[in-house]
């Protein structure tokens, strides 16, 4: 009887026991499932990540073949032309420019030796419009000169595209070590890189906005100029009427023209003539009148008596005789 009591009782044990080891290898199963869950989740991760920038990649890829196989030409060109009237041709070069998109970027106007006028002006045209706008600029007048210059800027555009996107790589990857970086001294040194980088940045990107905007607007350079007054002349037949009315009135007018000339430069010795004439009348008549005055009188001498004639004489002494 007693030992069946403890036959039990070890059969309980081993029964205790076998259910531990069961439970402790389901226990490591499950956590070896998890452990080759969790890699098999972050090689997901991980190619969908590889996946993403590979995607990036090939967009940006497109994108810089798709620049490298466009043109970027900087096309700029100077017109001379000769006008009848530069107001008027300068308000129709204004209207080709404005109709064509473009815009007047500069401009200056004047009148030389009150004959004449000229006008220099900068215009920007899209290129696409370029050669209709020369063509119609070019007929406003005669035209004394024409240059054109085409530059290919595209190994520049391309370049500077390239070093813009290494340049913002570089950008934000110092910023994640900013991020990450603890030590003060770490964040200066950051920093310090990060504001070189980030000029080096903005300078490109200038680069970049002057390379587009000389590509897409041409630059057109317009110098008017009116008729010589010779040539205006030796296009008419001959002077008629009023012009020999004009040239009769001219010459009247030089002449009086002289004449006023004359009287204003013998005027001054007119006045001072006219001023010492009065001052000797004035003065030199009462210099006379003080010497008359200061000068004493003098009695005008007796007549001798005139001496008798012979006849005489002899009448008085026959007189005496009787």
């Amino acid at each position: 009887m007693r030992a069946l009591p403890a036959f039990a009782a070890a059969l309980l044990t081993v029964s205790l026991a076998l259910a531990g080891c069961s439970m402790g290898a389901s226990d490591g199963q499950d956590m070896k499932a998890d452990s080759a869950a969790k890699p098999a989740t972050g090689q997901q991760g991980a190619g969908a990540a590889d996946e993403g920038r590979g995607e990036q990649l090939a967009k940006d890829g497109k994108k810089a073949e798709a620049e490298a196989a466009k043109t970027h030409v900087i096309r700029t060109a100077t017109l001379s032309v000769e006008v009848k009237s530069v107001t008027k041709a300068l308000a129709e070069a204004r209207s080709v420019a404005l109709d064509a998109g473009g815009v007047i970027e500069d401009e200056t106007t004047e009148r030389v030796d009150d004959s004449y006028t000229t006008s220099h002006v900068v215009l920007r045209v899209p290129e696409a419009e370029y050669d209709s706008v020369l063509t119609e600029l070019a007929g406003t007048g005669k035209l004394l000169s024409r240059t054109a210059n085409a530059k290919d800027v595209t190994e520049q555009v391309v370049d500077v595209n390239s070093r813009i996107a290494t340049q913002r790589a570089s950008v934000n990857r110092v910023r994640k070590l900013m991020d990450q970086a603890q030590d003060i001294t770490d964040v200066v040194a950051l920093e310090s890189q990060l504001n070189t980088r980030q000029a080096e940045l903005e300078s490109l990107l200038a680069k970049q906005a002057s390379l587009a905007d000389r590509t897409t607007m041409a630059t057109v350079t317009l110098d008017l100029s009116e008729w010589a007054k010779e040539e205006k002349a030796d296009e008419d037949d001959g002077p008629g009427f009023l012009d020999a009315l004009g040239g009769g009135w001219d010459a009247f007018v030089s002449v009086l023209r002289w004449i006023v000339v004359v009287l204003a430069a013998i005027l001054p010795f007119v006045v001072a003539l006219a001023v010492l004439f009065v001052l000797w009348r004035v003065f030199g008549v009462r210099l006379t009148a003080l010497r008359a005055r200061r000068t004493p009188a003098v009695e005008p001498a007796a007549a001798p008596a005139p001496s008798p004639s012979p006849d005489e004489d002899k009448g008085e002494g026959e007189g005496k005789q009787d």
